[in-house]
């Protein structure tokens, strides 16, 4: 079997200093801005800038909508939720790194 041109993954590379707009954000999760101030909101992600004109989020913040956003949408559950699931996992990952 051969992969045609239509299966191509393409992406972006964003660098951790870099930072990105509420536009910009929904418009590399694929979500609303809307889900996005809800997770704010919620404390799943901490923007710097004190109103939605002037949140500024770094890339490394990025990684983390995409996957509130996943949850969100795989699993169907609400900003609270995703919040939990996520620290959670956060808590998972700090324990595998402190094994021996």
């Amino acid at each position: 079997m051969t992969r045609s041109d239509a299966d191509a993954v393409t992406g972006a590379i964003i660098d951790e200093e870099f930072e990105l707009t509420l536009e910009q954000l929904t418009y590399f999760c694929a979500s609303p801005k809307e889900q996005i101030t809800a997770l704010v909101e919620e404390g799943v992600l901490q923007p710097r800038g004190s109103n939605r004109t002037e949140w500024r989020f770094s890339g490394r913040i990025l990684h983390r909508a995409a996957k509130a956003v996943r949850l969100q949408r795989d699993l169907d559950v609400n900003a609270h939720a995703v919040a939990l699931i996520l620290d959670l996992l956060d808590e998972i990952e700090s324990l595998r790194t402190r094994r021996p």
